[in-house]
């Protein structure tokens, strides 16, 4: 209580007082100040009103003292004015939000990359995958003794070999892989022969042919490219005397074959393996007996190509064009019951073989031989070749030749 006593400063008390007494007003004073601010704010009020109403009866007078021709400009710029003013005030109170549509970017998925080759259908070997699209043509090649050299059979896939008449012996031969420029000489049709290219699906270029064949390749529903019918698709050269002088190329062949539309073929492939050579090969000589020296065939195994060089008459047996030695990468001997048909035009026999069925099979490659099994169900089915247990015997990718013998002891080795 002392503290508080001590802590007041002296005069304190008098100013306090006298600062309240000033402040101190009557009721009538805040009543004359109150009265006084209003009527200051209402004479204020009263000044502006009388200012504006100057100001509209100027312009009013402005406006009245302007030609008529003022007037309107002056109307149609204050309608345009308001006009603005009334769209900006739309837009600004409808204006739509702004949205941003989502972008979807449709990635499409890359197109499986193509292998740069695939496995020939006909050979196995490596191809452009539109090779496969190809149809396989099939040509008959004569094989007398003023036909050789022969031209193309080299490039040949497969070639099928048996006697045509008189011991004379005659190939089939199926192109697909490769397209030769030069191709011959044509020669007649045979049953067997149109059977076996039935196989591959292919239509068969010939030169006529047995009345069986000419018969049959219609009965059977064969895909006929026959000269007699389709001359200028072929040639006939001068430096060879007929019959041995019809020529071809596949270009021609596949151009015939387009306007048949034969485009493609659809067959069952031969099953194919890689190359597996011996290290000691247990073939090294073929020999098969058909008719006699003039036709009768021998391989010599090559080991360094893994494939056989073929033989007739005791000389090479080679390309017209390129002189290499045909050397085929698998042979086969296949034992077709072989009897005579009718005479031909010569005198000679037709051969007749019975091609379809079954009989024993001798395959040769890398060296070594399988004996197992050939079967042909029906003319358009293909040639099948199985182990003694009955699986498909895989054969070397490259070009394959099969030969028709009529026995087991036609095939020595």
């Amino acid at each position: 209580m002392t503290m508080d006593n001590e802590d007041r400063t002296p005069g304190s008390a008098a100013e306090h007082h006298a600062h309240h007494h000033n402040d101190f007003r009557t009721p009538q004073q805040i009543a004359t100040e109150t009265t006084d601010k209003s009527y200051e704010a209402s004479s204020e009020s009263e000044h502006k009103d009388l200012t504006t109403k100057k100001i509209h009866k100027r312009l009013w007078n402005k406006f009245r003292d302007l030609s008529t021709r003022r007037k309107v400009i002056l109307i149609v710029v204050l309608v345009l004015i308001l006009a603005g003013l009334g769209l900006i005030i739309h837009q600004a109170f409808h204006k739509k939000p702004v949205t941003t549509a989502a972008v979807v970017q449709i990635v499409k998925p890359k197109p499986a990359a193509q292998p740069a080759t695939v496995a020939s259908n006909l050979t196995g070997l490596q191809v452009s995958p539109s090779v496969n699209q190809r149809p396989v043509t099939g040509i008959m090649i004569e094989n007398s003794l003023d036909a050789r050299p022969q031209s193309g059979i080299i490039d040949a896939g497969v070639v099928f070999e048996a006697i045509a008449e008189g011991g004379v012996t005659r190939f089939l031969t199926l192109f697909q892989d490769t397209q030769p420029s030069y191709i011959g000489p044509v020669r007649s049709l045979r049953p067997y022969y149109l059977s076996w290219d039935m196989g591959f699906d292919a239509p068969i270029a010939h030169v006529g042919g047995s009345p069986d064949a000419l018969s049959d390749i219609g009965t059977w529903g064969g895909k006929d490219l026959d000269e007699f019918s389709n001359g200028s698709y072929y040639q006939r050269i001068s430096s060879r005397q007929a019959p041995h002088n019809v020529y071809t190329s596949i270009s021609q062949l596949n151009t015939l074959e387009a306007k048949k539309g034969w485009t493609s073929s659809t067959y069952t492939s031969f099953p194919r393996k890689a190359d597996s050579p011996a290290k000691n090969p247990t073939v090294t000589g073929i020999d098969l007996n058909l008719s006699g020296p003039d036709y009768n065939p021998h391989y010599a195994y090559n080991a360094a190509t893994n494939s056989y060089n073929r033989s007739q008459l005791g000389a090479p047996m080679t390309d017209q064009q390129s002189g290499a030695q045909i050397s085929p990468k698998v042979v086969i001997a296949i034992v077709v019951p072989l009897s005579q048909g009718a005479l031909d035009a010569s005198g000679a026999y037709y051969s007749d073989y019975s091609f379809i069925g079954s009989g024993t099979a001798y395959v040769f490659q890398d060296g070594g031989v399988t004996i197992g099994t050939w079967q042909k169900t029906s003319n358009t089915s293909q040639i099948t070749f199985t182990n003694p247990n009955g699986t498909p015997i895989t054969l070397n990718a490259g070009q394959t030749w099969i030969t028709a013998v009529g026995t087991s002891s036609d095939v020595s080795y």
